[in-house]
């Protein structure tokens, strides 16, 4: 099924997308001719990269703020549009034991990783359902398909979007909205920085055949969903290490994550 078509009062609503990821999708829907949303905290971010494509509109939101969230579809209505593409990006990440974590940082973490995500798809859904068409992205990680000693809520939370998002899709048959989730393996965007690990510990842990672009990993993901695809897994050696370890036995596999993570050093 391919993606909605463009239109002047339609929108993909595009979360986490000052940098990284979420901002190289922008940048892909764009181009495909779709008006972009873009949500995140960076206000300057955004609106260097909305003046960038000239067809977006930006709204800066804390979304580990439930009030301000909440105000989202309502904030997108406002601005003459109505959400066709929701992609759901935004994440963040805590880094080390969970027994000596910081218990704020692991709730605002699952907060935005999960409950956003939860939240955003229950008030955006009906919409899509009710038109007849829509698509929806949420992204997790090759980290759903293991445990993730060093990073447990992180992993466990996209072990969540996974279940969450295929269980979305047999929902939506018959509806003229798709549901997809992208699990990309390691990527140079800055998010180990901001969980508190270096590339170049990262780069260490993760052969280097295992990293993909982000402008990769955003092309299959929009490729993913105008195909309707379940699950995008950019890169060959990543498609493969997640069927791997999902057939491993944790007794095995966990003394080997426990000990190449960079937060349990």
């Amino acid at each position: 099924m391919p993606l909605p078509t463009p239109g002047p009062d339609r929108t993909a609503l595009v979360t986490g997308a000052s940098s990284g990821i979420g901002a190289m999708i922008a940048r892909d829907l764009s181009r495909r001719g779709h008006h972009v949303t873009l949500v995140a905290r960076s206000a300057d971010k955004l609106d260097a990269l909305a003046e960038e494509l000239a067809n977006a509109d930006v709204i800066a939101m804390d979304l580990a703020d439930r009030a301000a969230r909440a105000s989202l579809p309502d904030l997108v209505s406002q601005r003459g549009r109505v959400p066709d593409i929701l992609v759901n990006n935004a994440g963040l990440s805590t880094l080390g034991a969970v027994s000596k974590s910081d218990p704020a940082a692991e709730m605002n973490m699952i907060e935005v990783d999960v409950v956003a995500v939860a939240d955003l798809c229950s008030r955006i859904l009906p919409g899509m359902v009710q038109r007849g068409r829509g698509a929806v992205l949420n992204v997790a990680s090759t980290a759903a398909f293991q445990p993730l000693p060093g990073q447990a809520g992180y992993g466990a939370g996209k072990a969540f979007v996974l279940s969450y998002t295929q269980s979305l899709a047999g929902e939506l048959r018959g509806t003229g909205v798709t549901a997809t989730t992208l699990c990309p393996g390691p990527v140079r965007t800055g998010f180990g920085e901001r969980a508190g690990f270096s590339d170049e510990d990262a780069e260490a842990a993760l052969p280097a055949v295992m990293w993909v672009t982000a402008e990769d990993v955003a092309k299959s993901a929009v490729d993913g969903m105008a195909k309707g695809r379940l699950v995008v897994i950019p890169g060959t050696v990543n498609r493969v290490a997640a069927a791997l370890s999902q057939v491993t036995p944790r007794s095995l596999l966990l003394p080997i994550l426990a000990k190449g993570h960079p937060g349990l050093r």
